[in-house]
């Protein structure tokens, strides 16, 4: 690997909406060693996490209109028929739902899980529960985009967690958005769900770590199961 690949992987750009945080706790840790010195130290910790939690390193989109991405990274929470959100307008039968669950460690920027066109953007004031809680999907703040895609209408819902308090939507209505696209980004900790329609069959399994942009979370046109997995 020569040295302009190392220093690439090594410092992952930051996205420019999370710049001011990071200027701001660079500030508050100078101030705070001018005062006692160990805390300068505890501020530049805090300081490096919060550029850590920004970062938007480059992913390889598998280009398979057949293949659902993972729209964002985190650990697979939950697989299954679920209803999606009424304001979304899909409906009121049951859609696959694919839910990830994004900690405080886990790169924040949301990807668009097929291409297709942008039908609807809208967003749901709403409570602040633990994003992991099954009822956050339908009681937490959220964003959900929804789009025409290749195989039907699918949606992505961006949705606040205990300790995220801001979700970010870069995208209108009308536009369009390649697979594994930049869409949004949810400030700190959160979950995104996936909805998808009949034909949609699981890649992933509940417990499973999934990269947004890289993870192939689910696909259409495959007749076999979803695969096992096994701890090791």
């Amino acid at each position: 690997m020569s040295l302009a690949d190392t220093i690439s992987r090594t410092f992952v750009p930051i996205r420019k909406e999370g710049w001011p945080f990071v200027v701001a706790f660079a500030v508050a840790a100078v101030l705070l060693g001018l005062l006692w010195s160990p805390l300068f130290w505890i501020g530049l910790i805090v300081t490096a996490w919060c550029a850590y939690f920004f970062r938007d390193p480059v992913r390889m989109v598998p280009l398979d209109d057949d293949f659902v991405i993972a729209p964002a990274d985190g650990e697979i929470s939950a697989i299954g028929p679920m209803t999606p959100p009424a304001e979304l307008g899909l409906g009121e039968g049951e859609m696959l739902r694919i839910s990830i669950f994004m900690n405080v460690l886990s790169c924040h920027v949301n990807r668009a899980p097929m291409r297709g066109r942008i039908a609807k953007v809208v967003h749901r004031p709403g409570k602040f529960l633990n994003a992991d809680l099954d009822k956050a999907s339908e009681e937490n703040e959220r964003n959900g985009v929804v789009i025409e895609g290749p195989h039907g209408t699918i949606a992505a819902v961006q949705i606040a967690g205990l300790v995220a308090r801001r979700i970010l939507c870069w995208v209108s209505e009308g536009e369009t958005m390649g697979a594994g696209e930049r869409f949004g980004l949810i400030r700190f900790g959160s979950r995104v769900d996936v909805y998808l329609p009949d034909g949609a069959t699981p890649r992933i399994a509940i417990g499973q770590t999934s990269i947004a942009g890289e993870t192939i979370i689910a696909e259409f046109g495959a007749a076999r199961t979803p695969p096992r997995v096994q701890a090791e």
